[in-house]
């Protein structure tokens, strides 16, 4: 189950009781912002998209961004491609609903975090379940999911 694999990955950092499981499914950002009680901005939706050929891009962002095909182009070169489901699954190890980028041993999976959720001061993603999240600041979400780099490929609505 993919909500062990994050829970084992966080003990090595003593972080696996922050980790806060639903009785209601988290699945969507509206639905994880119910769960949570804060507003969907806040939810932290990891997004994968193909990298060439045989990689994956995780990009962790706000829940009320959209991915700007412009800006994604000029950051990576490519056009923004998403993953199918079964393809989610192969590079993460996380079924929709519940991905995140903790617990990536997949060295094709590049991790990144967008600049939309610095207007927060904590967000709360998803722990490898439909009905999980942990609140994290923008910095120990970087730390925690080893990301390589901030990027500013989103949208935020005005």
């Amino acid at each position: 189950m993919s909500i062990e694999i994050v829970r084992n990955y966080f003990k090595e950092f003593g972080l696996e009781e922050k980790i806060m499981e639903f009785e209601v499914s988290s699945a969507t950002v509206e639905l994880a912002a119910q769960a949570v009680g804060v507003e969907g901005a806040r939810i932290c939706k990891t997004l994968s998209f193909k990298d060439g050929e045989d990689g994956c891009i995780l990009i962790q962002t706000a829940g009320d961004t959209k991915i700007d095909n412009r800006k994604f182009k000029d950051t990576f070169h490519q056009k923004a491609k998403m993953l199918s489901p079964e393809e989610v699954v192969e590079f993460t190890g996380h079924a929709i609903g519940g991905v995140c980028a903790f617990g990536i041993t997949n060295d094709k999976v590049k991790i990144y975090c967008d600049e939309s959720m610095k207007r927060f001061e904590t967000v709360f993603p998803a722990c490898g379940s439909s009905n999980s999240a942990i609140e994290f600041n923008c910095d120990d979400l970087y730390k925690y999911s080893k990301a390589i780099g901030w990027v500013d490929v989103c949208k935020i609505p005005e």
